[in-house]
Formats: C-alpha cells, structure tokens, sequence
C-alpha cells in the first residue's frame, strides 16, 4: 500500500527527530563518561610488588625499603639515617604511585623539557620491585594554575623524537616534599610516664 505523500513526510520528519535527540542528548551525555576515561594509570604494578624507594628531592635523597621481618613497622628508613619509617606516611606516597592517573599527555620534544621544570625537577622517585623491574617519576614544575605538576615516568623516547609529558596531581609534590622527621618513626607517646595519683585530704571530724 503506497503511503499518502503527507504521511511520509512526517515519518521522515520524526526519524530526523529522532536521530537529533540521540546525538545530541543521549550520545553527548556520554561524552563526559569518555572524557574520564581518558585519564591513563601512571604505573601498573602494586604495592605489595614494590621492594624499595627511593626519593630525592633538593634537600635530601632517601631511601625506603620494605621490611620482611615484621609488619610493623611495614618499612624502614635506610638513608640518611636508618630507623624504621613512618608507614602512614610511605602508604601515603605508595597509593598515589599505584592509583595515581596522568591527567593528559602532552608529546614534547626532548629540548623543550626545560619548560616543564624537567630539567632540573623538584623530585625524583625510583621504583624498586621485587621482581628486580624499576620505574621512575619525575616531578617538575606546577601548571599555570597550580592545579596539576608536570611529569615524566619511565621516560622513554618515541620515534618521532619526543617524550611524553603528564600531567599529575599536585599530590605528589605534597607527598615528597617533607621534612626529613616525618618520614621517621613517631615514638609511642601511649607509653608515657603516668600522671601521679592525687591524695585527697582526709576530712576531719567536727562537733
């Protein structure tokens, strides 16, 4: 049966309709979605896969490593001075190294590092696992608006030259940039010496 021509036109006109409402309303939702997904995992391996740290900044270079005597401390403070490590603190740099995400990837060519503060970083962090593999991070400068530090992990050089820039959570400077005091052991203070009991006075007897 032939459709009348006004009939047609309007089934037309609802398909285009419809096409519209999609991409525009159902697929751009996603976009978001996708955007996020862009967001790729800085490092694949564990914290239970990491043997030992080290961290070097400009005012001091430590080095972490696991302790496989006891679980606690978890680590222990090899240099500059050796005592256990304040594990609150390592965890806090370790999740950052397993979880963290490089917010965008910037390919940069090898003499242009210096604009990123990668010449000469504020910090870097070597990677020992137990399977004898290492990683690096290199941290440099901040962004333009301190939301994000420019980075480099393992750098590799790609075919056309340039090298892979990321950009990181402020975070990570946050983590590494410390006083030597914190990254060691805090004394128990649970173990004090107890307060003196007070003696009350006896009372005394009246008439």
């Amino acid at each position: 049966m032939k459709l009348p021509r006004t009939t047609l036109i309007l089934v037309l006109l609802a398909l285009g309709l419809g096409g519209f409402v999609y991409f525009h309303e159902i697929k751009g939702a996603t976009q978001p979605e996708e955007a996020k997904d862009k967001q790729q995992q800085i490092f694949a391996f564990t914290e239970a896969d990491v043997q030992s740290l080290t961290v070097q900044t400009k005012n001091n270079t430590l080095v972490l490593e696991r302790n496989n005597q006891s679980s606690n401390p978890k680590w222990l403070l090899k240099s500059p001075v050796s005592q256990p490590a304040n594990d609150a603190i390592v965890y806090y740099l370790m999740d950052l190294l397993v979880k963290g995400k490089s917010d965008r990837i910037l390919s940069t060519p090898a003499n242009q590092l210096g604009e990123f503060g990668l010449d000469q970083p504020q910090a870097t962090i070597k990677i020992n696992l137990k399977n004898q593999k290492t990683h690096q991070l290199v941290l440099g400068k901040s962004d333009f608006n301190n939301r994000f530090v420019y980075a480099q992990a393992d750098s590799a050089t790609q075919p056309n030259g340039n090298i892979n820039v990321l950009l990181v959570s402020t975070d990570f400077q946050n983590a590494v940039n410390r006083e030597l005091s914190e990254w060691q052991q805090t004394p128990n203070n649970s173990q004090s010496t107890p307060l003196p009991s007070l003696t009350l006075p006896t009372p005394t007897n009246t008439k």
